[in-house]
């Protein structure tokens, strides 16, 4: 069976109805409460002080999620994400900025609309033929690239189809990798930004 992910019509339904509850991961609240994650808060830290530290740029955020870290981003700011709900929640926290609903694999803007793309935990749940639409609309709207995703961690796979449980109830299964700081950064062609033991960041330049 062939997996899908930005393309799966049911992935798309479990992000949407997991909006108000999507910060609960960051945060370690609701349903990630009583999960052991050593060092977690303070790396999620680290990760919000990178993003603001970043130079102001015309940035697009591809899968922005709820807007956590997007609203830390400097200088004029897209959100993209394919949920209403998600848009919705950016938006709020994004009152100097842009969020709108799209597709990721087929970016609404013209060439080289942007200096920078950014996308955070996304690109490690794509299957390889979504990955290479995924990098080659990235690189079409802006030559700087920053990806942001899960680390991989002693006794994890290097990829799994994961069941996610929603406060309701509701059981979804998403498909997701994770990546070591040198392959994340050799797939998109680029650099390693940040190591962590949960997050790895990695940039790619087009010159």
């Amino acid at each position: 069976m062939s997996i899908a992910f930005a393309r799966d019509a049911g992935t798309a339904a479990y992000y949407d109805k997991r909006a108000r509850e999507y910060d609960d991961w960051y945060t370690g609240e609701g349903r990630f409460a009583s999960r052991e994650r050593p060092g977690w808060r303070e790396e999620v830290i680290r990760l919000v002080e990178f993003v603001a530290a970043l130079p102001a740029a015309r940035t697009l955020d591809i899968a922005c999620g709820s807007g956590f870290l997007t609203r830390h981003l400097a200088g004029l700011v897209v959100a993209l994400d394919q949920s209403p709900a998600m848009v919705a929640l950016t938006q709020s926290r994004l009152p100097e900025g842009v969020a709108m609903t799209g597709d990721a694999l087929n970016l609404p803007f013209p060439g080289g609309a942007f200096n920078r793309v950014i996308t955070g935990d996304f690109y490690g749940h794509l299957p390889e033929d979504e990955r290479e639409h995924f990098l080659a609309e990235a690189r079409r709207v802006a030559p700087e690239l920053i990806v942001i995703d899960s680390a991989l961690r002693p006794g994890l796979p290097a990829s799994r189809t994961e069941e996610r449980v929603l406060n309701d109830g509701s059981r979804h299964h998403v498909y997701k990798r994770f990546l070591s700081p040198t392959q994340l950064a050799a797939e998109i062609g680029g650099e390693v930004l940040f190591t962590g033991t949960w997050f790895v960041v990695a940039r790619s330049v087009q010159v």
